[in-house]
């Protein structure tokens, strides 16, 4: 990866680039992006930047909207989807100002940068670790209309068991629901699909862990990356969406990281695991503490689950995210910790035992969220765990070393769970979001503006009649 301008401009020269695109990341989380001759990438750019209009991209409305963007150097990489020469690269956004522009407070980057400035602020560690963990389907091809008079969708996917009506693709091979875990060829014809996903990956800078197919048995896939730096894996991110979905098209298929694409099958989740270091050395390791976690880590954990509900407005800010987080197909529905245990909130790996590898996973959020905010919004609950000292036994949270889905209905309704809409969770970010705001991370109109859109689209989607309510509904 390229760390100066003079280096850029040699692999310019070097794969006679042509293009040099910018990705800008909006609210949503969606990229963005703009271009420029080759030629234009001089000092001139990286002191001033390429002005844009700020307003369309969904941000709570500021005294001016004209915007520069600053590139990052060492996110240089080229963009093999782009047929003419392009090279990518991410960047910052700033306000235009006098004397000088300033970071724009609401751009998703540097939002989760001042969320680790915070951290170091505190004192408590230095360096955030995270490993997210990339679920989804890959389809044939995806059908979906939205109109007055016609709302339907409709998916195909070869391996399905369902596929074996359809002549041409039924070589009896296909995979039953909630069966693809593992599934070795021929049977996983998405393998080396997966694998050129993962080389691209590597091209991208992403390092990954590994990759497989996923429990659901209709194209359920998993790519699993190293842990790395916070900051970095927020980027990796947003690549990772960008490779996985170019090369699904690369290869006349799509690949969708929507929570519950389809009914009865399990969902995509983006567990994240982290971390947390200070000069080098874990905060998170007590070889005498419970799962050989230090009270900080617990602390950590009860942060997190003190604002689990709270959270879910950013972690998981669509409506097919609650489609998602329901009992039965190992998406974690209840408020708790517990030792590789998957129907937890949080779960410890039993595999981790390295001290500089103790850790816990987060496993409710998806891949819906906008990453810079959602890892922040988990910082900052953890760190606002840490500063309170909140022990997430004492408070009632587990252990959960069994089964939470083989409980009584006495015992369920003793246990706190995630919300069920989105509509809760926005309720509950209204209620709780001061832990987001601390050390001015999240500023506050940027929290309203998201709790607006999101309430807009909730409102929106529960006005258009479900087809399910036809079958329930028409002849009455």
């Amino acid at each position: 990866m390229a760390k100066t301008l003079e280096d850029i401009k040699k692999l310019i020269t070097e794969e006679e680039i042509q293009i040099v695109d910018f990705k800008l990341t909006d609210i949503d989380g969606r990229w963005r992006h703009l271009s420029i001759p080759a030629e234009r990438l001089t000092e001139d750019t990286m002191e001033h930047g390429i002005g844009f209009d700020g307003s369309n991209y969904g941000y709570a409305p500021v005294e001016n909207s004209d915007m520069v963007f600053i590139p990052v150097l060492d996110s240089a990489v080229i963009d093999t989807y782009a047929q003419i020469p392009t090279l990518s690269m991410i960047g910052d956004v700033r306000v235009i100002d006098l004397p000088e522009n300033r970071p724009f407070d609401q751009y998703p980057r540097n939002v989760a940068i001042r969320a680790l400035d915070y951290m170091k602020e505190l004192g408590i560690a230095d360096q955030m670790l995270i490993g997210p963990e990339y679920e989804f389907y890959i389809f044939d091809n995806v059908y979906f209309d939205v109109t007055s008079h016609h709302v339907s969708s409709e998916l195909f996917s070869s391996q399905a068991l369902w596929a074996a009506d359809d002549d041409d693709n039924n070589f009896g091979y296909q995979v039953h629901p909630h069966k693809g875990y593992h599934t070795a060829l021929p049977m996983d014809v998405n393998n080396d699909l997966r694998s050129r996903m993962c080389l691209s990956m590597k091209d991208w800078g992403i390092k990954v862990k590994y990759h497989h197919p996923e429990v659901g048995g209709s194209g359920q896939m998993e790519i699993e990356v190293e842990l790395g730096d916070m900051l970095k894996l927020a980027d990796d991110t947003m690549s990772a969406k960008y490779v996985i979905k170019n090369e699904a098209v690369a290869d006349s298929c799509t690949a969708t990281f929507m929570p519950k694409p389809m009914a009865g099958e399990a969902g995509n989740g983006m567990h994240v695991h982290m971390l947390l270091l200070k000069n080098g050395k874990p905060v998170f390791y007590d070889p005498e503490g419970y799962a050989q976690l230090s009270k900080e880590a617990h602390w950590f954990m009860g942060g997190l689950l003190t604002h689990a509900r709270a959270l879910c407005a950013i972690t998981n800010p669509s409506t097919n995210s609650y489609k998602r987080l329901v009992p039965g197909f190992e998406a974690p529905v209840t408020i708790g910790y517990a030792m590789a245990n998957r129907s937890a909130v949080i779960r410890i790996p039993a595999y981790a035992k390295a001290p500089t590898a103790k850790r816990f996973e987060l496993r409710n959020p998806d891949a819906t969220c906008n990453p810079y905010y959602a890892y922040a919004a988990i910082l900052m609950a953890g760190l606002d765990g840490i500063k309170k000292q909140i022990d997430p036994h004492a408070a009632g949270w587990g252990p959960y070393d069994f089964n939470l889905y083989e409980l009584s209905d006495e015992e369920k309704a003793k246990l706190t769970g995630l919300p069920t809409s989105l509509e809760e969770a926005i309720k509950a970010l209204e209620e709780d979001h001061e832990f987001l705001t601390q050390g001015g991370v999240f500023p506050e109109r940027l929290l309203n503006q998201l709790i607006k859109r999101e309430k807009a689209t909730a409102d929106e989607i529960a006005k258009i009649p479900h087809p399910a309510e036809f079958a329930h509904y028409y002849d009455l």
